[in-house]
């Protein structure tokens, strides 16, 4: 692979700063206003193991510049959380991958570490305020921010301890679910990023006033922690082409997407720019839409459906033509909904019977939708050449995408709600437990009702219950709490048994991690 250096010079990236021989920081400002085009990649529902959206990703950025297409990738950074579990690593496949790819996938630049002691510094000065006095009268029973950890660790969902003679009852998040980790993607640059570190809920008091983390004199404090973390990371794929890879919050629990100055930095040094957004479009594409889009101040000019068969026949219990229900209400979402051009990328494995594959191509066909087959793992830019040419030819044409957001932020805070579990998930109706009630009614005296809305809800399927496959209509879409993110102008609405901190499985990816005498590596990619 090419020093990071040389790299960075060949494809006249500036104002970098070196990590190691393949990794550097880049500045998050941009002073180039000229923008590219944008395609998101999303997918189909998924499965344990995913539908292949970074692969494709990777392989649609590579064949694109292999067609003189200067093209960057915009990436999210994977989580040790799935690299132990069962997802695995995050960073493509087989000749679709990003380098060095290990290191990517376990620590790499620190980025999640500073998010995370940022946050648990934030929940320290809190304990700390109380121990000393309690200047502020803080209800302990009131307390909205958690302390969060980069792994599954179910034990530490709930957590209680005491503060001198006060109680608290609070528990972990992992750091992809974390606020400072949302305010760290959707900030533009340090003025915003400080003032919506500011702007963290922390607590209330006993009188029932909010307390924020700016009254507690820390947010220059963690703005520190943060600067370096705030750098897009520099790398590049195994055929060669740029790679910005930064911030990793979760689709199905948090919004999904890569940083925003990662984005905005490569849509201004490229032509095109590709990105993804994490799980379907169900959760990553309308996270992506509804919100990020709104504070990049633009939308994709195209959308790529990743489509998966092995995938299409578990939502179908194995008949093909039933799954395929849920692939037509992704192309309706992308189409319909969110008025975007779609092209069907169908992710080709080396097992998948011919047949089948051929079945599934004249199906999407019949949709209307362009449909290619990729094959990114086994065959790199080549395996994707033909979608490739499908993605620029709809970037090129005069066809242009009638973007349209599911809801306006003029909203109340359960029309959003009832908005997205209708129009993009399928729902019939939506039902709150009390204490979502409740949390809607505080961020409503709060002033909060104009906030972003994330839907924290299984990826196995379009509902909150990851048992009911295919394209369900008109079931009951439960609520079961709220949490308020106001540094991050953000309600999230956690919907059935959704956890915020996962746990490992009996069977999870470390169980096939081995390092040799020399310190060599097998079993995380």
């Amino acid at each position: 692979m090419e020093k990071i250096e040389n790299f960075a010079k060949r494809w006249k990236i500036e104002n970098i700063s070196m990590r190691d021989d393949y990794v550097a920081k880049v500045a998050p400002f941009v002073s180039n206003q000229k923008q590219g085009k944008l395609v998101l990649v999303t997918a189909m529902t998924s499965n344990k193991s995913g539908v292949g959206k970074t692969t494709i990703s990777i392989g649609l950025a590579d064949a694109l510049n292999k067609l003189g297409h200067r093209t960057f990738l915009a990436l999210r950074e994977p989580s040790m959380g799935p690299v132990f579990g069962i997802k695995g690593g995050a960073t493509g496949g087989g000749k679709s991958q990003i380098f060095p790819a290990d290191q990517i996938n376990l620590h790499f630049t620190g980025d999640f570490h500073a998010i995370a002691q940022a946050n648990n510094l934030l929940v320290s000065v809190l304990d700390n305020h109380i121990f000393q006095g309690n200047e502020f009268c803080v209800d302990t029973k009131k307390i909205y921010v958690k302390r969060c950890l980069d792994l599954n660790e179910r034990s530490l969902r709930r957590i209680s301890y005491f503060i001198g003679e006060e109680k608290v009852e609070t528990g972990f998040v992992i750091t992809a679910a974390s606020e400072i980790m949302a305010i760290m993607a959707l900030s533009r640059d340090f003025e915003e990023l400080k003032q919506n570190l500011g702007g963290i809920l922390v607590a209330m008091t006993k009188s029932g006033k909010p307390l924020f983390a700016r009254d507690f004199g820390v947010v220059d404090s963690l703005a520190i922690l943060l600067k370096d973390a705030f750098c897009p990371n520099l790398v590049q794929t195994l055929e060669g082409s740029p790679a910005l890879v930064h911030l990793g919050p979760f689709a199905n629990i948090a919004h999904g997407c890569n940083s925003v100055v990662a984005t905005n930095y490569a849509l201004a040094n490229s032509e095109i720019c590709v990105t993804e957004a994490g799980f379907g479009s169900d959760l990553g594409a309308e996270k992506f839409f509804d919100i990020k889009c709104r504070i990049l101040g633009r939308t994709p000019d195209a959308v790529v459906l990743v489509v998966t068969l092995k995938v299409v026949k578990e939502q179908g219990g194995g008949d093909i033509l039933k799954g395929f229900e849920n692939v037509k209400k992704h192309i309706e979402n992308c189409r319909n909904v969110f008025g975007l051009e779609t092209i069907v990328a169908l992710n080709r494995h080396g097992d998948d019977d011919a047949q089948e594959l051929g079945l599934l191509e004249d199906l999407c066909k019949k949709e209307g939708v362009v449909t290619k087959i990729a094959n990114g793992f086994e065959e790199g830019s080549l395996g994707c050449t033909d979608l490739a040419k499908s993605v620029f030819a709809v970037l090129a044409s005069e066809r242009k995408s009638k973007p349209k957001f599911v809801y306006s932020l003029d909203d109340t805070i359960c029309e959003k709600i009832e908005k997205i579990a209708t129009k993009v998930y399928g729902a019939g109706k939506v039902e709150y437990s009390d204490a979502a009630k409740e949390k809607i009614s505080l961020a409503n005296k709060l002033g909060f009702s104009n906030f972003f809305v994330n839907i924290a809800k299984t990826q196995f399927s379009f509902s909150a219950d990851k048992n009911l496959l295919g394209a369900p209509k008109g079931f009951v879409f439960h609520i079961t709490d709220i949490e308020i993110r106001s540094g991050a102008k953000m309600i999230v609405a956690i919907a059935g048994d959704i956890l915020l901190m996962p746990g490992l499985a009996k069977k999870s990816n470390y169980l096939g991690m081995k390092m040799d005498a020399d310190g060599n590596i097998s079993g995380i990619v």
